[in-house]
């Protein structure tokens, strides 16, 4: 027979429990919101910077804090708080303008006021064109059982930023756009993979980003495993997580 010292003892276990569970869920909750957001990459609009199956973190505190820093964007507060100003090259992520819900991931390359344009596929900013040079051809294997190899550049803006970016095909949808210029308040973005990216220079699907989308800064790859494997298949990992990719910084 259970004595009542027992079943006290088993409640007390039970409350304990239960309330360090909600206070990690809460820890959860706060980090995600203010400080670090997990995100991963569904499409191949940033490769060869990022690719399909990429893990990686997001600082929420990079750009300060909006409505959109909240689990549905149920921020209490238009706006933003706390705010800093993103920087030309950052790779951010943000809520698509057309709809507020969609998370979107680019390099911004245009602030408020620059003239943007593309030209033959070159980036121009304030009508000077974006240094670039070319590179060895990028390995690129996008949902097909064949390896392409394809035009890769290794760009660098105004400030010094340099990163790589891709050339699918010449006379692309994308190569001759603009000229724009950036309203106040708003950024233009651009995906590294220039020949498919759906990004600012389609202004009836992206356009201009305010700044209150802006969710944060892409800081560093978590994990990284191949497109065809699943992250919930752990017993492929050993032969599809890229360990060259673990806790790499993004530029």
């Amino acid at each position: 027979m259970k004595s009542g010292a027992d079943t006290d003892m088993k409640s007390s276990s039970l409350s304990e429990t239960v309330v360090i569970v909600i206070q990690a869920l809460l820890l959860a909750v706060v980090v995600r919101i203010f400080l670090f957001q997990p995100f991963n990459i569904p499409s191949g609009s940033m490769i060869p910077t990022l690719l399909v199956g990429d893990y990686l973190f997001v600082s929420k505190f990079s750009y300060g804090y909006s409505k959109h820093s909240f689990p549905w964007s149920l921020g209490p507060f238009d706006g933003r708080i706390f705010s800093s100003e993103p920087k030309v090259g950052d790779v951010v992520v943000f809520k698509l303008p057309k709809d507020n819900e969609t998370d979107y991931i680019k390099r911004l390359v245009g602030m408020p006021g620059d003239k943007i344009q593309t030209v033959n596929g070159v980036l121009y900013i304030n009508d000077k064109p974006v240094q670039r040079r070319r590179i060895g051809d990028f390995p690129l294997n996008e949902g097909t059982n064949r390896e392409e190899r394809v035009v890769q550049y290794e760009e660098t803006l105004p400030n010094g930023v340099t990163y790589n970016t891709l050339d699918l095909e010449a006379n692309g949808r994308g190569d001759n756009r603009g000229p724009f210029v950036v309203p106040e308040g708003h950024y233009f973005m651009m995906g590294d993979n220039r020949d498919n990216s759906t990004d600012s220079r389609f202004l009836g699907d992206v356009g201009y980003v305010p700044h209150e989308n802006l969710i944060g800064r892409a800081r560093v790859v978590f994990f990284s495993i191949g497109e065809d494997a699943s992250l919930f298949r752990p017993w492929e990992w050993p032969m599809e997580i890229r360990w060259s990719r673990l806790f790499s910084s993004i530029r």
